[in-house]
């Protein structure tokens, strides 16, 4: 019978060699792939559009929030975000009143549906933005308030 020990070898050994082939994904490091960190640091929805290089955005219907009105708890907000739009490179994800308002930024292939889904931190109720950045250089957005009733400021 093999021991803990030898296990939990044979076990780093073997992750290890499926990390080098490029069958389990390496540690996310977001900060050293080199995005803008400017963009996560930024205050306002013009100042994360400059730091991405972006043009201001334009409102549309086609990219869908799907939230709660009212979030119970502002520390756990479930927030998703949807287009049938062709060519989106990159769809972000920002909370207005939130100390910095970008809160999640994903990448997109043309192989891939741009639909995200995830949980943010909320301080107080706020207006939620869907922003989706298209290939053609199109920037196209969404918004959506949430009252936030616990862990915030309230409605």
């Amino acid at each position: 019978m093999k021991t803990r020990r030898e296990v939990l070898k044979t076990s780093a050994t073997v992750a290890s060699l499926l990390i080098g082939a490029g069958l389990l994904p390496n540690v996310a490091l977001a900060q050293s792939a080199g995005y803008q960190i400017a963009a996560f640091e930024a205050k306002t929805m013009a100042d994360v559009m400059m730091a991405l290089g972006a043009s201001a955005p334009a409102e549309s219907k086609d990219i869908t929030i799907q939230s709660p009105d009212i979030a119970e708890n502002g520390a756990v907000v479930p927030l998703g975000a949807s287009t049938a739009l062709p060519g989106v490179k990159r769809m972000l994800l920002m909370v207005e009143k939130n100390p910095a308002m970008l809160t999640a930024m994903f990448e997109f292939t043309d192989a891939v549906e741009p639909a995200v889904a995830t949980r943010v931190k909320m301080g107080q109720s706020s207006n939620v933005f869907a922003v989706a950045m298209l290939a053609d250089g199109r920037v196209l957005y969404a918004q959506k308030e949430i009252k936030v009733t616990l862990g915030g400021c309230g409605g």
